[in-house]
């Protein structure tokens, strides 16, 4: 493969993680770190980029996505894969990309009553882009990123010279541990979980430049992993900086994209808002065209659903729910993400030990589910006050939201003892 060519496929992996999500939550978190943001981002990037940069590794190594989960039963392999594609497609995640496109992008300049237009119309662009997947990294990776990058470079050069304000003291949270706490804001991010979706696109990349052996696959996803690292540490970096230095213009800020919007407003003025615009609209387009993508590869492969109908299907949808009832369906997917999360994390995990063949491994998918259910209960404040101080006093880490770390280590090591080797586990050629 061309080195244009790895660099082009991992700028397009760089644009397809970068959701206006992403631009948001760094700068709340250093803001609320103060004089520790350096070190809550040490943390921050360690699960934000990492994790989805390990997945994408591993990928690599089993240069096909559903190898993944090859020796789930059907109904648990169909299952796991149908809750992702649908949760991060039609069902939350692109809707919720069109929408805050509307809200950062267009919203601002014209007001209120646009949703619909607009939302029909990004969507139109998304689809005709995403209908051309064999020219996918040629528009994000070559043309889009580049440009994205050049924005976010400009807004970021003109806060270092004209910074507004400085770290403050951090909340309290951030003074006793501010690496922990920017590890959980960065797994909170749930890129873990995109990253497995995403494999889809990338190593379909990959195949694209006429890269067919499993040895090339897994060679080039180490250089396109890097690639991604690289970029989005950066950008991470970027906006905490923006962040940290917004004491004085966004003392009471309750998340990130008000923090930007008054941040590009005072260094640029009216430039800076269409600035902001620009680089939300691009961020939130490259999701969405990523995401219709990685659905359409699913369901073309599993189900020979035609590529051009799966994406269709999946915009059509985004289209419809980004305008009725986005509030009820946050409220019902946002428990599926968090669920899904330490699923996917501990399959990854496992294929990192050579374990994706193991017939036990629906065990540790289904101890991740139960124990990502207790997770999710508790960072959604349902859970009951009796259960509560019992999970406290027995289970390790449950006070972080990460209660299912411990007991899949101990399936995990299970399954390595359990395995037995087989000439399947040696390189091949696919």
């Amino acid at each position: 493969m061309k080195k244009r060519d790895i660099t082009a496929i991992g700028f397009t992996t760089f644009a397809l993680f970068l959701g206006a999500g992403n631009l948001i939550f760094p700068p709340m978190m250093a803001l609320q770190a103060g004089e520790n943001w350096l070190i809550a981002m040490v943390g921050f990037l360690i699960s934000a980029v990492g994790l989805p940069a390990l997945t994408i590794i591993i990928l690599g190594r089993l240069s096909s996505v559903n190898k993944l989960t090859q020796s789930l039963p059907t109904w648990l392999d169909r299952t796991f894969w149908l809750t992702v594609f649908i949760t991060l497609g039609p069902a939350f995640v692109l809707p919720r990309a069109v929408t805050v496109a509307y809200e950062m992008g267009l919203k601002p300049f014209v007001g209120e009553g646009y949703l619909l237009p607009f939302s029909v119309t990004f969507c139109a662009i998304s689809l005709f882009l995403a209908l051309k997947p064999g020219k996918l990294v040629d528009i994000i990776g070559k043309f889009m990123t580049p440009a994205l990058i050049a924005m976010l470079g400009v807004l970021v050069i003109t806060a270092i010279f004209n910074p507004q304000g400085s770290t403050t003291q951090a909340l309290t949270n951030y003074q006793q541990a501010p690496l922990v706490n920017g590890l959980l804001e960065g797994y909170m991010t749930l890129d873990a979980i995109a990253a497995v979706a995403f494999g889809w696109v990338i190593i379909q990349a990959i195949k694209e430049k006429g890269v067919t052996t499993q040895i090339g696959i897994r060679r080039y996803s180490y250089f396109i992993a890097g690639i991604y690292m690289i970029l989005m540490s950066i950008c991470y970096l970027a906006m905490g900086y923006l962040g940290a230095s917004s004491s004085a213009i966004a003392p009471g800020a309750s998340n990130g994209g008000a923090i930007l919007t008054l941040y590009s407003a005072a260094i640029l003025g009216p430039i800076g808002q269409l600035l902001l615009a620009a680089i939300t609209l691009t961020a939130c387009l490259t999701t969405i065209i990523g995401l219709t993508n990685a659905n359409a590869e699913y369901f073309e492969k599993t189900y020979q659903l035609p590529f051009t109908k799966g994406a269709t299907i999946a915009i059509t949808l985004t289209a419809l729910v980004a305008n009725f009832g986005l509030e009820q369906l946050i409220s019902f997917s946002l428990p599926l993400i968090l669920v899904l999360c330490p699923i996917a994390i501990a399959l990854v995990l496992a294929a990192s030990l050579s374990l994706t063949e193991n017939p036990n491994l629906k065990y540790l998918v289904l101890i991740a589910l139960a124990l990502g259910c207790i997770d999710t209960a508790t960072v959604l404040g349902i859970m009951t006050d009796s259960l509560n101080r019992m999970f406290l006093e027995w289970l390790p880490l449950y006070s972080s939201h990460l209660s299912w770390v411990g007991p899949c280590s101990l399936v995990l090591l299970w399954l390595s003892f359990t395995m037995k080797p087989t000439k399947s586990h040696q390189p091949a050629l696919s």
